[in-house]
């Protein structure tokens, strides 16, 4: 096996594996979800407040242009549309800045923000942050938000490929919609 394939298969086998126990509890399903402020890779401002009276899927991710991260940002991409019927946004959270989002962003043609949260408040605020090969990243996890900022779902284990099309089946089950895929 070539040195690029192994590290391929390395950096896929790291970042798709749990990647420990974060430092703080997640929100649960009820509670309300805590508000931030974080620049996308456009350098817009956005913070949870703005997208009441909308669901958000809030998915956080350990590291731009991986393996792992990409399958999940493009099944995401994918699915755009039908998560737009059922009105809902898309947020993509890791620790990376903004400038590495634009180029993560622009690479697959992702049309919804990623937030850069360089200090890890916001993953720490949603249980997510921890520790991985000396690095700080986010934990592989999503959240499902009702248009009241409440968290209806917590997804703490995510297949990368298949999680898109799962918080898009719950959310089409939680408005009675169907997906019109």
């Amino acid at each position: 096996m070539n040195r690029p394939s192994m590290t391929r298969r390395l950096l896929t086998f790291l970042f798709s594996a749990s990647l420990g126990a974060a430092a703080q509890a997640a929100p649960g399903p009820g509670s309300a979800a805590p508000d931030f402020r974080l620049q996308d890779q456009d350098g817009a401002w956005h913070s949870l407040a703005d997208y009441r009276g909308r669901w958000v899927a809030l998915y956080f991710y350990p590291k731009d242009d991986t393996p792992g991260c990409t399958k999940e940002a493009c099944a995401f991409r994918d699915n755009i549309f039908a998560f737009d019927r059922l009105g809902a946004t898309v947020l993509g959270v890791s620790l990376d800045d903004a400038e590495s989002h634009a180029r993560f962003a622009d690479k697959y043609s992702l049309p919804f923000p990623l937030l850069a949260d360089v200090g890890g408040e916001v993953a720490k605020a949603y249980g997510v942050l921890t520790r991985f090969a000396g690095f700080r990243v986010a934990s592989r996890q999503s959240f499902l938000i009702d248009p009241e900022g409440r968290i209806a779902r917590h997804y703490a284990k995510v297949d990368p490929e298949q999680h898109s099309a799962q918080v898009l089946a719950d959310l089409a089950a939680l408005t009675g919609a169907a997906t019109g895929d």
